[in-house]
C-alpha cells in the first residue's frame, strides 16, 4: 500500500473484515488509526501493523 489514507470502509476490504469488525477493532485500538471528526481515517502503518501481528 502507499502512503494513502484508507476509510473504515476501505480498510474492512483490505483487510477481509467485515465493516462492523472493522469499527470494533479501531474503537477497541486494536488497529492503529484515529477518528477525524466522526469518521476514521488509517495510513500506511497498517501495513506495519499487519507485519508486527501475522496472526491477525
Amino acid at each position: 500500500m502507499e502512503d494513502k489514507v484508507l476509510t473504515i470502509q476501505e480498510l474492512a476490504e483490505y483487510l477481509k473484515l467485515s465493516l462492523t469488525t472493522a469499527y470494533k477493532l479501531a474503537q477497541r485500538g486494536k488497529i492503529p488509526g484515529q477518528k477525524v471528526g466522526r469518521h476514521w481515517r488509517f495510513r500506511d502503518a497498517i501495513d506495519k501493523w499487519l507485519k508486527q501481528n501475522p496472526n491477525r
